[in-house]
């Protein structure tokens, strides 16, 4: 199957996945689809079924793509795979619920590009607002002057924190962590950025992504805590 009717194949019980998505799991390793001599990806019916297995542990048990990584290579050897968690300790808590409205909804806006009222009627805020949000470095627009997928979800969160009385001053520690977070992760994969192997390059974009939404978690986990300790 072309990498397209896997993709209409496994939207019936996962309307969520996108190419990008399948071409993200299969840089991780988790699946490996022969390729034709001229380069097209063909999966074969082990391939979709490996597919359906990953999609399905993240969804119903939350499960990181390492521990999927565990029960697929305990099943290639014959063996019994992990014990899942129960359906209590899978239950997701506002860590995993922003992670998967992160994702999707970074899914969602791949590609999309909107002007500064389009952007301001999306997150549902006003010109002085936007000015603000830009003041303080929360935002920027592109080089265009239009703004990305990814500027939309930062407008709507801050819209959203702002409703609780947080204001865009008290935001600038947040992006100064981000900021700090970004630096990290840029360590890591520049060296896998500059080699000559698309391959390897492929790789340190998949990294980057893996290790944003690992550092999304670790500092979610610690204010959770946080707040438990003073609760």
């Amino acid at each position: 199957m072309s990498i397209g009717a896997v993709l209409a194949f496994l939207r019936d019980d996962f309307p969520e996945v996108t190419i990008s998505k399948i071409r993200f799991l299969e840089a991780e390793g988790l699946v490996e689809p022969q390729r034709t001599p001229s380069g097209y990806r063909k999966f074969s019916p082990a391939d979709v079924e490996r597919l359906a297995y990953v999609l399905r542990m993240q969804r119903d048990h939350y499960l990181p793509l390492r521990v999927i990584r565990e029960h697929l290579d305990a099943i290639e050897r014959g063996e019994s795979p992990p014990a899942l968690p129960s359906a209590a300790d899978a239950r997701p808590g506002p860590l995993e619920e922003a992670d998967r409205e992160l994702v999707a909804s970074a899914d969602a806006s791949a590609g999309v590009r909107l002007g500064r009222a389009e952007l301001l009627a999306a997150a549902g805020a006003g010109e002085r607002d936007l000015a603000e949000w830009e003041a303080y470095g929360l935002l920027a627009p592109g080089p265009d002057g239009g703004y990305d997928g990814e500027a939309l979800q930062v407008a709507r969160l801050v819209a959203e924190l702002g409703r609780y009385g947080l204001e865009p001053r008290h935001l600038r520690a947040m992006k100064a962590a981000a900021d700090r977070e970004i630096a990290l992760v840029e360590q890591v994969v520049a060296p896998l950025r500059r080699h000559r192997n698309p391959q390897t390059r492929a790789h340190a974009e998949a990294t980057a992504r893996e290790l944003a939404t690992l550092s999304v978690r670790l500092h979610a986990a610690m204010v959770q805590a946080g707040l438990r300790t003073h609760g």
